[in-house]
């Protein structure tokens, strides 16, 4: 990817001197043009999303007109002050910023009074931090559960409050996004009520139509700058598969090396060549093996080289995490194996090249990752290594597919009622609600209303609605949705706590006999406590590393409306995903090989929620042509494209929603594709699938139909979150099958016409939600 040269431009004439001199000190002495536009809308008191390249200078096309604003208010005889509230998806990323801004500002003296408010903050300092810092770092948890409850010793704050700052503004997506949004709608009306109407400020390297997302997010207008006018250095992005191995694997298939082992020694030769590099890594527990082996082969060549490898992942304890973000500034680090916990916009200028461990999911992210590589305007260098899956095959071979095509939209929806409705009772905790917050909230805010009086959640006295209970409201929901206390990971020898462990992922990564690895170091887990949240582990030296094997099934618990389609039906209803790990692997470090598998006796985990699924009959699946030796590929490709086309009916994201599909279900006795919405009780996806059922599905088929490859590919029916590698798949087959279905499809009324009431073989689990982007240690606890 070619250079590119630069744009300069001058700031405009109402940023103070004082600023501009201290913008020169730190070495710049002209902004790119993207810059002094941005800064112009934010003194003007227009909110702006600046949309521009990673290491493009985003941060400080806000900070400069933030600074100037902070220090018009410093010499204000009266009050504390104009005030910035900064929020970022992840504490390192605040941690970060707050670093960057000392440094500018420290020509500016006391003026700028930065701070990071977050779970790691000792509460000493959350005092001083509430009455006399003007610049807070902190992150949307934090602000949900811990500013706007507590809102009256955050008057002054809030009273004064001239900027929001929302970095990485991308990665509020989903319902995760959602949350986001109406955390914003709640800060905006507490401000409000102080007096105070702040201009937001967005920033996004990677961002599909940036205005529009920005104003869905935080509800009001926004401009955008996406004319990225910053020189950019030449970028060689190499796409790597890694070779053949002399084993074979299932039914003879050759094994390729795996993509760790792959990764690891490009980190472990740009190491020895003093190449400054971060290698991403899907898993904390890839990221972990990396640096493992990495360090081993490193020892072998010189050991004071292993020293200057590491790996970078949530579950650290805040200290370590920081420890490991200096060393990285300071160059005492050389290469890092990390999770996408560092993918978000930490300053890590210097760097030369990045290694992706496998194709991280979104384009999105893909980008996000290579760009931290030539943040200081050199020359550097990108390598994707495929894993031994047909969706990062494919893109190894059609690069195309990354290179031609825009990144993805980022989907979220306000008016989701699952997530208003609690957000409409923290509202009424931090103030009464009145008829006149309603149109801040969104249209569905007035029908919900009623239902959270009958809940006996809100009651309405005079002309306000009032929350009625003993708790916090905030601590109703999980804006991650991540639920369950963290396992904490404690070494049996010292008591020592070495980090934790989210409780979704700890039954399939710290199980009895898993091997968990912390730092460069090798445990053995002896025993998993759930009941008290605690996995006790020793250090050990075992010659292989495991994997968890898990069953996923699904039971439909009430079918609340069921339409005839031909002989077929499509239903929609409560089911039960019911996740359980039975099992792990031992693998040969290196090369994979299987070594033996363990029972394990874990509860089953279950999610109750809602679906929309659909069955065939036989008789469809004669005129489809669907024989059994293809009937579960023709389902399952089904589903991922599905899947892939709801959020274009459904506002909604990928990642929020599951499916399943069955040759052969217990509960219709038939063929069957579910699709689920992936949080408690539901989010209301799978509702409007149901309701645009015809639309969506005819999508669908037309979507692989038109497809110009032969067997199926990540713009059809591949899938970047298969649980089952995209095997089986079969195009033709799902392409058949859809078309048989539509036949007898109803007419569309909003949704399914002639509603009615009523009370295995092999099969294909997959699509099961994962959270994306945030590291569970991101979520701070309620202070």
């Amino acid at each position: 990817m070619p250079p590119r040269e630069g744009r300069h431009a001058v700031w405009p004439d109402r940023i103070r001197a004082e600023v501009v001199a201290a913008v020169r000190a730190a070495g710049i002495e002209h902004p790119w043009a993207h810059q002094a536009r941005a800064a112009e809308h934010a003194l003007d008191g227009e909110s702006v999303v600046v949309a521009t390249g990673t290491a493009s200078g985003k941060s400080l096309a806000y900070l400069v007109p933030v600074f100037s604003t902070l220090l018009d208010g410093a010499e204000a005889p009266n009050g504390r002050g104009a005030t910035t509230l900064y929020l970022a998806p992840t504490k390192a990323l605040a941690a970060d910023q707050c670093r960057s801004v000392k440094e500018l500002s420290h020509p500016l003296g006391n003026s700028v009074r930065a701070a990071v408010y977050d779970g790691d903050t000792p509460f000493e300092e959350r005092e001083w931090i509430r009455q006399y810092a003007n610049y807070v770092l902190t992150n949307p948890d934090m602000l949900h559960r811990g500013i706007l409850p507590s809102h009256p010793r955050w008057a002054s704050f809030l009273k004064a409050l001239k900027y929001v700052v929302i970095d990485e503004c991308h990665t509020y997506r989903g319902v995760f996004g959602s949350h986001v949004a109406q955390v914003l709608r709640r800060l905006r009306r507490l401000c409000a009520r102080y007096g105070a109407s702040p201009v937001f400020l967005l920033a996004s390297a990677t961002a599909a139509e940036p205005s529009v997302a920005a104003r869905r997010l935080t509800g009001v207008p926004v401009l955008e700058v996406a004319d990225d006018a910053s020189p950019r250095g030449e970028l060689v992005f190499a796409l790597w598969e890694p070779p053949l191995t002399e084993l074979h694997g299932e039914k003879g298939a050759p094994v390729r090396r795996t993509a760790t082992a792959e990764a690891a020694d490009l980190l472990t030769d740009l190491t020895v060549q003093g190449v400054r590099s971060v290698t991403f890594v899907r898993s904390r527990r890839g990221a972990e093996l990396i640096s493992v082996i990495s360090q081993e082969r490193l020892a072998e060549v010189d050991r004071s080289l292993a020293r200057r490898v590491a790996a970078y992942r949530g579950g650290y304890l805040p200290e370590e995490r920081r420890a490991l973000e200096q060393a990285l500034h300071s160059s005492e680090l050389l290469g890092l194996a990390a999770t996408n916990a560092l993918e978000l916009g930490i300053d890590i200028s210097g760097l030369d090249a990045v290694v992706i461990a496998g194709y991280p999911g979104t384009r999105a992210s893909l980008w996000q990752q290579a760009g931290r590589a030539g943040r200081a305007g050199q020359g550097a260098l990108a390598v994707l290594v495929a894993r031994d899956d047909p969706l990062d095959t494919f893109l190894v071979h059609h690069p195309e597919a990354l290179f031609d095509q825009p990144v993805e939209s980022t989907v979220l929806d306000p008016d989701n009622p699952y997530v208003l409705a609690p957000h409409l009772c923290a509202a009424a905790a931090e103030l009464p609600l009145t008829d006149e917050d309603l149109a801040l909230f969104g249209p569905a805010s007035e029908g919900l209303l009623p239902q959270l009086e009958a809940a006996k959640l809100l009651r309405r006295r005079t002309r306000a609605w009032h929350w009625t209970r003993r708790e916090r409201a905030a601590d109703l929901t999980d804006i991650r949705g991540e639920g369950g206390r963290p396992i904490q990971v404690v070494e049996t020898g010292t008591g020592r706590l070495l980090g934790t462990v989210d409780a979704g992922a700890a039954h399939s990564t710290v199980h009895e006999g898993a091997v968990h690895l912390h730092q460069g170091r090798t445990y053995l887990v002896r025993s998993l406590d759930l009941e008290d949240s605690v996995a006790l582990v020793e250090e050990a030296a075992p010659p292989y590393s495991t994997v968890a094997r898990d069953t996923t099934s699904i039971s439909v618990l009430e079918t609340d409306i069921e339409v005839p389609w031909g002989d077929g039906r499509l239903c929609y209803g409560s089911v039960e995903v019911t996740n359980q790990v039975v099992s792990f692997l031992r693998r040969r470090l290196i090369t994979g090989e299987v070594l033996g598998e363990t029972k394990l006796e874990l509860p089953p985990r279950t999610l109750r929620t809602r679906a929309v699924w659909w069955t065939v009959t036989e008789d469809q699946l004669d005129r489809a042509r669907i024989n059994p030796e293809i009937l579960g590929g023709a389902l399952h490709a089904a589903e991922h494209a599905s899947i892939g086309l709801l959020p274009l009916f459904a506002t909604c994201d990928r990642w929020d929603i599951g499916g399943v599909s069955i040759p052969l279900h217990p509960d219709t006795l038939l063929p069957t594709v579910f699709v689920y919405d992936g949080h408690p009780g539901g989010a209301g996806f799978a509702e409007r699938a149901f309701h645009t059922a015809r639309t969506w599905l005819t999508a669908t088929r037309q979507a692989i139909a038109s497809c110009e490859c032969d067997a199926g590919c990540p713009s059809c029916i591949q899938s970047p979150k298969c649980g089952n590698g995209n095997d089986p798949l079969h195009k033709r087959g799902a392409v058949r099958l859809l078309t048989v279905l539509l036949e007898g499809a109803p007419e569309e009324k909003d949704g399914a016409s002639e509603e009615k009431e009523s009370a295995p073989e092999e099969e294909t689990v997959d699509e099961a939600p994962v959270r994306p982007p945030a590291e569970p240690s991101e979520a701070p606890p309620a202070p």
